[in-house]
């Protein structure tokens, strides 16, 4: 398959070198649940990226006949990751044909825990992505990494082969991945910054992550997204999805907080009903997310604060605020919401400006 925005290398120099890149998480506010073809969605998504949940990612290369990768996570060799990657390497090798000549070892850490419905897969299969498009080019020129618009386009479309959600996280701010009859720069194969208006209110939007539950999901994404083959409702849902990104667009605009929030709290749970009327079925939530839930409506009730909630595919709550009721949210949280994580934890963060890059050298 030719790309107009990336090119194979078809020689290199056998050299050694690292190159390391941090890239965030994000968090979907109209969500994708199905999927078709090679990675593609079934339908467009939108998402802000976050700041504080990141991957860092370091890979050092060198020359090895035959290639060779091991993963190390927060220090430790871990193998377990290994056959993921390894898989994901190779549906890209004829894109990255010097995989097959080199040793990689890539070491890996979060800033939050994974497998929980944070999207730790987006925030590293982004990573990954950056670190091979660095490698890739230093290999050809031997020159420091500059991501242009190609590049990143690039690292976005590979991102998506190895976790869909993860080509969103390669840009900043709210990012769109999906085609959309009426979003033209929408596309199936790579994320796209949101290309209509922005009210200013939502460039500093804050989320703060209820830790409700911090271990491994029951039931992985990946599953999750493949029993929507066959699902009784995922017609609906997806002809749903596409019209709820239009209203989207509107909300966006004219910076309307009560409609941004009905909006992505509807998706939360329509997103936890497919899961529910699934076959076989299946439930992510636990106690405490109904807790939380719950006390969030009250405290609208109580308090004109534009406070939401968001769900990924897991328990822990997005709990979506702009910036002004930081204060107030912060006291709502420890004094009512804290109790429901586990070890009262939770974690600060907000819309930010993608991915950073941080070493690149021969």
């Amino acid at each position: 398959m030719n790309l107009p925005f990336f090119t194979p290398l078809e020689q290199w120099e056998p050299m050694s070198g690292a190159v390391r890149w941090t890239s965030p998480s994000n968090i979907a506010l109209v969500k994708y649940w199905g999927k078709t073809g090679l990675q593609q969605p079934a339908n467009a998504s939108v998402s802000f990226t976050l700041d504080a949940c990141k991957t860092d990612t370091r890979v050092r290369f060198e020359p090895k006949m035959g290639g060779g990768m091991e993963v190390w996570l927060d220090g430790q060799r871990n193998q377990a990751f290994e056959p993921k990657v390894q898989a994901f390497f190779d549906k890209i090798a004829d894109f990255f044909p010097w995989l097959r000549h080199f040793q990689l070892t890539i070491e890996t850490s979060n800033t939050f825990p994974h497998s929980s419905g944070i999207a730790s897969s987006a925030s590293g299969m982004s990573a990954l992505a950056l670190n091979l498009m660095g490698i890739d080019q230093l290999l050809g020129n031997g020159v420091r990494v500059q991501p242009d618009e190609d590049f990143m386009q690039a690292a976005s479309y590979f991102a998506r082969i190895g976790s869909g959600s993860a080509c969103r996280s390669v840009y900043g701010g709210l990012v769109m991945w999906g085609a959309h009859p009426e979003v033209a720069a929408g596309s199936q194969d790579y994320g796209v910054v949101w290309p209509g208006q922005v009210n200013e209110v939502f460039n500093t939007y804050q989320d703060t992550i209820l830790l409700v539950h911090a271990g491994q999901k029951s039931v992985s994404s990946s599953v999750g997204h493949g029993l929507m083959h066959g699902h009784p409702f995922a017609s609906q849902r997806f002809e749903e999805a596409q019209r709820r990104i239009t209203r989207l667009g509107a909300i966006l605009a004219s910076g309307d907080l009560d409609a941004f929030g009905a909006l992505v709290e509807a998706e939360a749970m329509m997103l936890h009903a497919l899961m529910m009327a699934s076959e076989p079925y299946f439930l992510l939530m636990k106690p405490g997310t109904v807790a939380i839930i719950e006390k969030i409506w009250d405290f609208r009730k109580q308090n004109a604060v534009a406070v939401h909630f968001t769900l990924d595919a897991g328990a822990n709550v997005h709990l979506l605020y702009p910036q002004m009721h930081a204060a107030t949210v912060k006291a709502f949280i420890d004094n009512e919401l804290a109790q429901h994580c586990e070890q009262n934890a939770y974690i600060c963060d907000a819309v930010g400006k993608g991915p950073v890059l941080l070493e690149t050298g021969l």
